[in-house]
Formats: structure tokens, C-alpha cells, sequence
């Protein structure tokens, strides 16, 4: 390849390149004529140039989201199936042909070649150099690392400059390398290792001093910095996690005490989807935003570590309520070293280990057992569009706030795609109804059984009589290869959010209270909360609207794929349609269970 891109460029030369060259001719007067004709002659070789555009091409591919494997598993799949297929294929003609197909050569390298890649294993594994030395003999490796140019600010440890940070061992009081960052200078040169002992920093010796006074050294260099390292004995190269993961909640390392380097801290927002890139530090894993796939990694709080606080501060508020008695023990025990303690001023020595709180969930407490549970991070993969198997598309909202309305609109504009499933009531038929046509009327006792038996997404009772939504009714929209649309109460979101039905939540919100006021009064909106239907909303239910939806951001704002504020109703229904229609095409961030 590299011939042929050198046959084809032999005029076009990588900018990058030609701007080494141009400074090259900068610089003769800081170096011997020797030394400037080697690198003048390295620099303008045609293998070199060929070499680069090659790189350039391939650097440009990958960025490209088309192109990355949908799993990196694939023989692994391929023996599942042949082993399945096996016990069929007496059965079927077409199970044969497939069981045969499968054991060619030819295909099963094909699929554990595309495993290699996708798992990015062509990468050079080079044996250990032989090491002939006296036992007593201590190796000592030398490494040079150009300094970043990224500010400081501070910092307490040397990550921002060379991308690892340090610590003293509370054993040996030596400064050991703490922690390298996936993707900093020390990650790349692979020479820097956690555990590794540091005996010098540009020929200064650094016994008996604090990590505080290396950083100053550091800080004071210019250029390139060159580090005297005693290797640890449990080296060995990082190999980047393939984990994703959506989070849950926001976080800003400027403001957390307990994250060991803020400047080594990355921000993020909830919703956003993180690439855990290693999970290897139990209080602090490293991780970098999808869409940066060639930043430096950065810290984020683990699941345990992000659990802890949650309970921490909910147990703190208790405190303060009342709800706990006068001395006792609110701080994390058994925290081991160097992890965050999250104490309490009348934390003590004598800590017992934290109460258990039980819960009786009750249907019409919802609320208050989601507010219990603790939202920290899901891991995610992409869910590809399956031909004629449309997702459910789910919109979820304060009562009044309009998700029917742009439920009715969608249907409207193509009623051959786009359904809702049929409800089902204990209700007696009205003049003028058909059975399965507005409800499907069912008996109490049938009703409650099925409820029971878990076969509705959501139920209630109105006047007396039950109604609800089935899941077989949204499978059969779903099998019949129509795009199911539903506006549930808030509370079915966790029964509808399964790897069955697979659905597309949609939070539609209203505006600010001037603005909702204004554009429904505008549009003559009738008030929801009206049974007849017949007068406009009040002021107290516009309140009482963006409250409820507050609260409904609050309890399960993580589960919702996308939002849409419907202030202008045209607005929001063509949001709503372009929204729809990349959840038929584009493949789009789920549960990894959803996937598997």
C-alpha cells in the first residue's frame, strides 16, 4: 500500500511535513551540518512522506462511527450457533446448508480475523529483553517525555504535565507512580508504569522528598523532562476497557474534595455517554466522552464511590431531620487508604456499620420508591434499526403539558405507521362503541387477573371501572411492523423500559410559566383537567404542570433518551418527527442489555 500511495503522491506532500522542512532550514544555525543533512534527508524521503498520507488516510477512516464493529465476539457467536445448529439438522435443509457454511475455513478466519481488529490486537507484542545482572543489582530505566503545554493551576500531582500522577508509598516513603492517564504522554511512550519508583527528575534526586516538591521541579522545567525510574515488579501495558457507559448524574471535578487531582478530573453531564477506558482503581476509574475518542482520559468517580455519596448525603439529611439519634455514626467505615472519606463532623473512631433502610413498595407510593433508588451509570451499546421492527416511541409528561396531542398529530400523519395500542376496560359498552375499536372490554375479575400476572404496562381506576394498557397490545403494533406510539402516566416507565418491548422515552416539558401561559392562551388550549372540556387552563394548573414535570425530571430524567419543549406546538411536533424518524434509521445509544 505504501508503494502505491507513493506512486500516486509524488508531488503531494503532507503539510505536517513541510512544515518540519521549512523549520529544519530555520534552525541550521543551532546544530552541525551532520546532523541537519540526516534529518533534512529523513524528512524529504518519499518513504517517509508515503508513510504519513498512509497514516493521514487511516487516522480519517476511523473517526468514521460507520465503521466500527457492532461486537468484537463474532467467533465466539459463530461456535453458539454451530452448536445449536447441530442438534437441527436433521430437521431442516436450511440449518444444514448454514452448519455447513459455517465450518469453511475461509469464513471462520474471515470472523476471527474481524475479532482481532475490532479488539484492536494487531498491535506488536515484543518479548522482555534478557536482563543479565547481579542479584543485588537494582535495573534503573531512563525515560524522556516532552512537557504539555496544558495549565496547571495548581495541580498537586504531575498529570497534567506528563500524563501520570504520583504519590509517597506509606510503606517505603518512596514517590511511586500512582496512576497513568489512558491516552497522556506517559501512556503513550509505554515506558511509565504504576508502581514504578522515581529516583530522579532532570538529574535533581527526589529521596526524602514529597510529591509537593517534585510537582515544584516539574513546574520549573522546560522542554523535555527526563525521569530515573526503578521498574515496579508487576509491570505491564494498559489495555484501554471497550465499556460505555450513560451517566446518571452531573458531575465537575472543580468542585469535588475528595477527586485526588482536579485538574486530572473530567466533567460531564447527565446523559452524556462516557467510554470507560479503565476500571482498574476501585474509588476512581478513567474515562473520556465518546464523541473526544482521542482526548486524554480523565477521573471520574466509580459506581461504589458514587453510590456511597448518594447515601452519605441522603443519610446526612436524615440527620438533620431528625430521623436519626443524637451520636451515632454516619461516616463510610472500612474506607480503605487513600480513598475518599466521607465523614460527618460527629463522625468518630467507634463506627458501626450503616443501618439498612426497607422499603414496602406500594404501587400508589411510586414516587417515594424511585426516590430511593440510586442512579449512577448504565452501561450502553448501540442499538441498530432492525428492517420492518420499529422501537416503541414512548412520550412521557406532566398531565396538560401536551404529549397526546402530539401523539394524535403523528398518527395523523400517516395512520398506516403510526398506532396506539387499544386500551382495555372493566367498563360497560356505550351506544355507538365497537369492541376493540375504542376499548376492549374485558371483565373485572379477567382484568385483575392479568394485572397480577404482569401482562399490563400501566392500570388504574377511574369512577369505578379498570383501565390500562397492555404489552401483548404494543408487540402486536410492533410485530405488525408499525411504529407504536404511547403517552403513559410517568409511573409505567420502568414497566414499559424492558429488553422485551425496547422503547424510545421521550420527556415532553413545558415551558416557563410566562411563556406556557402566553402560547395556550394564545392557542385557546382547553384545559385537560376540565371534563367537559370547556374552559381554558388556570393559572394554579399551569403551577402545578411545571412542577409535576420538575418532579418528574427529578425521579426519572435518566431514563429518557431525548426531551422536547413544547412551548410552540408546531415546533415540538417537528422535532418530534425528526426524532421518530432517527430512531427508524440511526443506529442509537441502549442498555447493552437491550443489545446482547
Amino acid at each position: 500500500m505504501t508503494a502505491e500511495v507513493m506512486a500516486a503522491n509524488d508531488t503531494h506532500w503532507d503539510p505536517a511535513l513541510s512544515k518540519l522542512i521549512a523549520s529544519l532550514k530555520e534552525a541550521e544555525s543551532l546544530s552541525n551540518d551532520q546532523e541537519i543533512d540526516f534529518l533534512q534527508t529523513l524528512l524529504e524521503s518519499k518513504e517517509l512522506n508515503a508513510l504519513v498520507n498512509v497514516h493521514s488516510k487511516v487516522a480519517k477512516v476511523g473517526k468514521d462511527d460507520r465503521l466500527a464493529p457492532i461486537l468484537s465476539t463474532s467467533g465466539m457467536i459463530m461456535c453458539e450457533v454451530l452448536e445449536q445448529l447441530s442438534q437441527q439438522c436433521h430437521l431442516n435443509e436450511d440449518c444444514r446448508e448454514a452448519f455447513h457454511l459455517l465450518q469453511k475455513p475461509h469464513l471462520q478466519s474471515l470472523l476471527y480475523a474481524h475479532d482481532a481488529i475490532a479488539q484492536k490486537d494487531f498491535y506488536p507484542h515484543l518479548p522482555d529483553l534478557p536482563i543479565e545482572m547481579d542479584e543485588d543489582e537494582e535495573t534503573i530505566k531512563i525515560v524522556q517525555l516532552v512537557k504539555s503545554n496544558e495549565p496547571l493551576s495548581g495541580a498537586q500531582s504531575a498529570e497534567p504535565i506528563v500524563g501520570a500522577t504520583i504519590k509517597t508509598d506509606e510503606e517505603s516513603g518512596k514517590i511511586i507512580i500512582a496512576r497513568i492517564m489512558h491516552g497522556g504522554a506517559a501512556d503513550r511512550s509505554g515506558l511509565i508504569h504504576v508502581g514504578d519508583e522515581v529516583i530522579e527528575v532532570n538529574g535533581i534526586n527526589v529521596e526524602g522528598k514529597t510529591p509537593g516538591d517534585v510537582l515544584s521541579i516539574l513546574q520549573n522545567s522546560e522542554g523535555t523532562i527526563t525521569f530515573k525510574l526503578v521498574p515496579s515488579d508487576g509491570r505491564g501495558a494498559q489495555r484501554e476497557s471497550k465499556v460505555r457507559v450513560r451517566a446518571h448524574f452531573d458531575y465537575n471535578p472543580e468542585v469535588d474534595p475528595y477527586i485526588p487531582c482536579k485538574e486530572a478530573g473530567l466533567a460531564f453531564q447527565r446523559g452524556d455517554i462516557l467510554h470507560i477506558v479503565s476500571q482498574d482503581d476501585s474509588y476512581w476509574w478513567q474515562a473520556r466522552r465518546e464523541s473526544e475518542r482521542t482526548a486524554r482520559a480523565g477521573l471520574i468517580p466509580s459506581r461504589a464511590l458514587q453510590e456511597r455519596r448518594i447515601i452519605h448525603e441522603r443519610t446526612q439529611r436524615e440527620i438533620v431531620e431528625g430521623e436519626s439519634k443524637k451520636g451515632s455514626c454516619t461516616s463510610i467505615c472500612s474506607t480503605p487508604p487513600g480513598s475518599p472519606r466521607l465523614r460527618s463532623s460527629s463522625s468518630t473512631s467507634s463506627c458501626r456499620q450503616p443501618k439498612t433502610k426497607k422499603i414496602m413498595y406500594d404501587l400508589t407510593e411510586n414516587d417515594d420508591f424511585d426516590r430511593e433508588l440510586i442512579a449512577t451509570y448504565e452501561e450502553v451499546a448501540k442499538l441498530y434499526p432492525r428492517p420492518g421492527i420499529y422501537r416503541p416511541v414512548v412520550l412521557i409528561g406532566a398531565p396538560g403539558v401536551g404529549r397526546n396531542e402530539l401523539r394524535r398529530r403523528l398518527i395523523a400523519r400517516d395512520p398506516e405507521k403510526y398506532r396506539s395500542p387499544v386500551p382495555y376496560t372493566t367498563r360497560p359498552m356505550r351506544t355507538g362503541e365497537v369492541a376493540g375499536r375504542e376499548y376492549i372490554f374485558v371483565s373485572r375479575e379477567k382484568m385483575e387477573a392479568d394485572i397480577e400476572a404482569g401482562k399490563f404496562i400501566e392500570h388504574g381506576e377511574y369512577k369505578g371501572h379498570l383501565y390500562g394498557t397492555s404489552a401483548e397490545s404494543v408487540k402486536s403494533i410492533v410485530n405488525a411492523g408499525c411504529v407504536c406510539l404511547l403517552s403513559p402516566h410517568y409511573q409505567a416507565i420502568k414497566a414499559l423500559r424492558t429488553v422485551q418491548l425496547k422503547p424510545f422515552l421521550i420527556h415532553i416539558k413545558p415551558p416557563e410559566f410566562d411563556e406556557l401561559k402566553k402560547t395556550r392562551t394564545d392557542s385557546r388550549a382547553k384545559s385537560t383537567f376540565d371534563e367537559s372540556n370547556a374552559r381554558g387552563f388556570t393559572d394554579e394548573e399551569f403551577t402545578d404542570m411545571i412542577k409535576s414535570s420538575v418532579r418528574i425530571d427529578f425521579l426519572y430524567g435518566h431514563f429518557f433518551d431525548e426531551e422536547i419543549l413544547n412551548a410552540d406546538l408546531v415546533t415540538a411536533f417537528e422535532k418530534l418527527v425528526n426524532i421518530v424518524q432517527r430512531v427508524e434509521t440511526e443506529p442509537l445509544w441502549a442498555p447493552s442489555s437491550w443489545v446482547q
